[in-house]
């Protein structure tokens, strides 16, 4: 097996799409804010940039309470958040292939913390274990995901 397909099978995905799963996965809309409870009024623990990754735990009156692709748990308002469904590379390179097979020419590489756009949800289901995704810069193919390691 050629060394970059070990490197694809081998990529580990936060997958933030929410297919063949019950948990709801979103991304922010915007720049936003992480509290450490639902209220403006409670400590503010860091920002988020556009497009960041979170699993949606619960909702309470406006907020939700997610956590990101490194466990931490926390709440942001309802409305910082959008309903792409993004991935974010937690490998030092992911390899994104023509077709969801180990053995399909490469389209582009993505480095560590990279945040790909799920295309089709449907796709981690008709083809376990690969994601259609796209590039912010247009390019679109497919990633090998290695559950859902949003924790």
């Amino acid at each position: 097996m050629r060394a970059s397909a070990l490197r694809t099978a081998a990529a580990l995905i936060a997958l933030i799409a929410g297919a063949a799963t019950a948990s709801e996965f979103r991304s922010t809309s915007d720049a936003a804010v992480l509290y450490d409870a639902p209220s403006l009024k409670s400590k503010a623990l860091f920002a988020l940039g556009r497009d960041y990754p979170l699993e949606v735990i619960v909702s309470v009156e406006g907020w939700l309470k997610v956590r990101d692709p490194a466990g931490t748990v926390a709440w942001i308002e309802k409305k910082s958040i959008s309903d792409r469904r993004m991935l974010m590379v937690r490998t030092p390179t992911a390899d994104v292939l023509a077709q969801p097979e180990t053995t399909a020419p490469v389209v582009f590489k993505a480095e560590q913390n990279v945040l790909l756009e799920l295309i089709d949800p449907s796709s981690s289901t008709t083809t376990p274990g690969w994601a259609k995704v796209k590039h912010r810069d247009g390019q679109v193919g497919f990633v090998r995901i290695r559950g859902f390691a949003c924790r």
